[in-house]
């Protein structure tokens, strides 16, 4: 069995840029309301964004040996999708990892669990994004496997989708629908920078977006 996979398609830096300046939220209703990932799976701090390619890892529950290889084997601009076996409550990653990974350019973290040293690391910038922190050490004993699917945050993550995340939480797009749903991304964003500028005339959102009908077909009652 081959274990740590090395070779896959990525996006291109030209569509990674693109989709870096889209909030995930647009990215989300451009998709048809696609790729949501569990939003208990948080930016560590205010502000942070992420964006690309996933880089997927598995690890034993409560042992990370598979993230320092998988930090050993990223390509600069890859973001590490690590499952983790359900196993929460542990810090995978710390701030000895992170040093590493801002050293090699990975793009950041996405785990399904928890980090320690959370100061430093958010000291340092490097964006991850994780659902707490945890002192409880991990073991470093167990192989696992890098670069095939995993099931993250309720998504299946394949390596090469596109990973983009904001204040508003993750989203997971497929490396064959990337270039229709940026399409329809900046189209949306295009929409609604129209809409703001009506709705600055005072017009109430019930009146512009037509609800009118729906409250009286569901006989709401006013007084």
């Amino acid at each position: 069995m081959i274990h740590v996979i090395t070779h896959f398609q990525r996006p291109s830096a030209e569509i990674v840029n693109a989709y870096s300046s889209l909030a995930s939220a647009t990215i989300h209703e451009a998709y048809g309301r696609k790729g949501y990932i569990d939003c208990a799976i948080k930016p560590i701090r205010p502000g942070l964004k992420i964006c690309g390619p996933a880089f997927t890892v598995q690890c034993a529950p409560g042992d990370n040996l598979m993230l320092h290889k998988a930090l050993e084997r990223a390509q600069p601009g890859d973001v590490l999708v690590a499952n983790v076996g359900g196993a929460y409550d542990y810090g995978y990653f710390g701030d000895l990892m992170a040093t590493s990974a801002i050293s090699r350019k990975v793009g950041g973290l996405c785990i399904d669990g928890c980090i320690r040293d959370s100061a430093t690391i958010i000291e340092s910038g490097f964006p991850v994004f994780a659902r707490g922190f945890c002192i409880r050490g991990t073991v470093k004993a167990t192989i696992g496997v890098i670069n095939y699917p995993t099931v993250f945050g309720g998504q299946t993550i394949f390596p090469g989708d596109l990973i983009c995340g904001d204040d508003d939480g993750l989203v997971a797009i497929r490396f064959a629908d990337l270039e229709s749903v940026l399409e329809k991304s900046q189209a949306r964003v295009a929409k609604e920078i129209e809409k703001a500028e009506v709705l600055k005339s005072g017009i109430s959102s019930v009146e512009f977006n037509k609800f009118g009908p729906i409250f009286e077909a569901s006989n709401l009652v006013e007084e």
